[in-house]
């Protein structure tokens, strides 16, 4: 599948619990990075605000900023793509001619195939592993994560339990799928040791 868009293979998502905010880990990610903002309990004006200021940063640093919810509201709010959730696959088609960049979640098999048929760039296909943040998700492993991953036919992104290390084998492991990798906590526990480039 030719992809519209070239994606990050790094991304951090954005998570309301992050103790350090995510306009000031957004400054300490690689250059070339990616964001997911969800930050969904916010109110309107305060999440267009938060990613105002997240884009302010993201430019002068090149990364690639996506915003959970609509088509019209990501192209309107300047953002670079959308993370369409599961129930509004229906909307990939509109996020396409906007040229907006389409990624979406994946669990099972019923959703690879729904982000297959969505023609979705990227793929955020969870849990691979355990994680602090869904306790109760059984873990896909690395195996059945493939699986997804080829059934997408998207970039496929890693999301659950990631670390850089956990990254690195995965991308060992992987024949004929350059896996990227998404984090929440991974990320923060690496910023105190990182400083803005």
């Amino acid at each position: 599948m030719v992809r519209r868009h070239p994606l990050p293979l790094q991304w951090l998502f954005s998570d309301e619990r992050l103790i350090i905010g995510v306009v000031r880990l957004a400054a300490l990610l690689p250059p070339g990075s990616g964001i997911v903002l969800r930050h969904d309990s916010l109110a309107r004006g305060a999440r267009w605000r938060l990613l105002r200021r997240l884009m302010r940063v993201g430019r002068a640093r090149g990364l690639t900023i996506l915003v959970a919810g609509t088509p019209d509201m990501a192209r309107r709010w300047g953002a670079d793509g959308v993370h369409l959730r599961q129930p509004d696959a229906r909307r990939a088609a509109q996020a396409h001619r906007l040229g907006l960049i389409v990624t979406m979640p994946v669990h099972d098999a019923r959703e690879a195939r729904r982000a297959r048929r969505a023609k979705a760039d990227g793929a955020f296909i969870s849990p691979l592993y355990r994680t602090r943040s869904h306790p109760r998700a059984e873990a896909l492993g690395p195996a059945a994560w493939m699986r997804l991953a080829r059934m997408t036919q998207a970039q496929a992104v890693a999301l659950g339990g990631m670390t850089a290390a956990r990254a690195r084998q995965l991308n060992r492991g992987a024949s004929g799928i350059k896996p990227g990798w998404a984090a929440i906590e991974a990320w923060e526990k690496a910023a105190p040791k990182r400083r803005p480039r």
